[in-house]
């Protein structure tokens, strides 16, 4: 009898796992207890693989063998309580990836904030040295899906806390971690240690053949290093102090060291600007260092580099007012890179769903640049309790379109308008790019 394989969830990694489970020859089903789009629908019946949406059938469902899960959803959920009380073996798709990638290497990258950034930029460097590779995970196709479709010799992933949560073998060659600052505490039962904890699992499987790049500069990585590494090589990359090996910008000038090779850049040649963003390039540099590619590739794909969409990205310059999409910015670190590199005054949007934010890091830099808070969400009370004594002009809105025209309301000629929400786009929007998007729509009919 074929073992049975539930798969909850199908958006992109549930539907990549279904079809990586088919092709391994599995009785697939797949349940999501919300509405499937039309486009992943298709994909399962040309596949004749049977789904259920709106509904969860539990009678389908706890007689799998394996369930892989959505990173969509929580441990709270009653159905994955149920699964673990039976114990129904669970893992997400990126595990499942993994069983299946052959002798393929990875680059895993995580991290609360850069990790897209990272990821991107690290994809462009294979590219450039005309590696088989591939850039999957968050960004792109699901690590599952790539690897029953059009299989790589190098995957580089960017990978969530909630993928790691559901690990049990997964081992990337390269793991790189970016930085750890408060994020998804609501997933995490508020407990910051947990999350952190989630953050490090990159790490647990990988041995002493294996390298993890982390940020020497970001307090809370060096605080745990040392309770979470076990065997894999540690390399370091730092803006503060020169290192023996691994990465680090001394008088604007980049240095990349792997086993006695040296390769040096000017921060201006950095074809991505910001302070964040030369930390994503040091992760990014030294990955490719570490998987052997050449100097001079290295320097062009950073130099030839294009940011991505939805991320400190201008839109335009209306009557002498110019507009910032960052909708990427989902959580709080985020805004406060995005406020950080801004040398103009700023009207700030911000809102949409609390991950149990603290915006108190956010006071400083919100007295000294932002003159207007045009809050766009569901409930704002946290917003104006934060910064209400520090702001004279605040309004609360509904809309990308009452955000924008509220925003160059308050605008001069040389100000900002800056989208830069430091929350989730659930409450009014399917997610940041369908805010991006609203947004630049918005700006364009001003």
């Amino acid at each position: 009898m074929k073992k049975r394989i539930v798969i909850l969830g199908a958006g992109e990694s549930g539907v990549g796992a279904a079809l990586l489970a088919k092709q391994k020859d599995f009785d697939v089903f797949v349940s999501d207890g919300g509405i499937i789009k039309p486009s992943f629908k298709e994909e399962l019946m040309l596949n004749e693989i049977p789904f259920e949406e709106g509904m969860n059938s539990k009678e389908k469902i706890l007689n799998a063998s394996l369930v892989i899960k959505s990173p969509g959803i929580p441990e709270k959920n009653e159905l994955i309580k149920e699964i673990r009380k039976q114990g129904i073996e669970m893992i997400s798709e990126i595990e499942f990836g993994y069983w299946y990638k052959g002798d393929s290497k990875i680059i895993g990258i995580t991290g609360s904030n850069g990790k897209t950034t990272t990821t991107a930029l690290t994809g462009h460097i294979c590219k450039t040295a005309d590696l088989d590779s591939a850039i999957v995970g968050n960004i792109g196709f699901s690590f599952a899906r790539q690897v029953a479709v059009d299989p790589k010799k190098l995957y580089v992933i960017e990978i969530s806390s909630f993928q790691l949560d559901d690990i049990k073998y997964f081992r990337p060659d390269v793991a790189v971690l970016t930085n750890i600052t408060e994020d998804h505490l609501d997933r995490y039962e508020y407990k910051f240690e947990n999350y952190i904890k989630s953050k490090f699992r990159i790490i647990e499987n990988q041995t002493e053949k294996d390298v993890f790049i982390y940020n020497d500069d970001d307090e809370i990585t060096k605080k745990y290093l040392n309770k979470f590494l076990k065997k894999s090589n540690p390399l370091p990359m730092s803006m503060n102090k020169e290192l023996p090996e691994g990465a680090y910008i001394v008088n604007a000038k980049m240095h990349l060291k792997w086993q006695n090779e040296e390769m040096q850049m000017n921060v201006e040649d950095f074809a991505i600007k910001g302070k964040h963003n030369q930390y994503n390039t040091m992760a990014a540099g030294i990955s490719a260092a570490v998987m052997g590619i050449r100097k001079e590739k290295i320097r062009d794909a950073i130099q030839t580099f294009k940011s991505l969409e939805h991320r400190m990205s201008t839109v335009a310059t209306v009557r002498g007012v110019e507009f910032i999409n960052d909708s990427k910015a989902t959580n709080v670190n985020s805004t406060w890179y995005a406020l950080e590199s801004m040398t103009k005054p700023v009207i700030l949007i911000l809102g949409g769903v609390d991950k149990g934010n603290d915006y108190s890091l956010l006071k400083d830099l919100v007295k000294e640049k932002v003159k207007a808070i045009v809050c766009m969400g569901i409930n704002n009370d946290k917003i104006h309790e934060a910064f209400g004594k520090d702001v004279q002009l605040m309004v609360n809105t509904k809309s990308a379109k009452d955000a924008v025209e509220s925003a160059f309301h308050f605008a001069d000629k040389g100000d900002v308008v800056l989208l830069s929400p430091a929350c989730a786009s659930f409450d009014l929007f399917k997610n940041y790019e369908d805010r991006g998007m609203q947004f630049i729509e918005a700006v364009k009919d001003l």
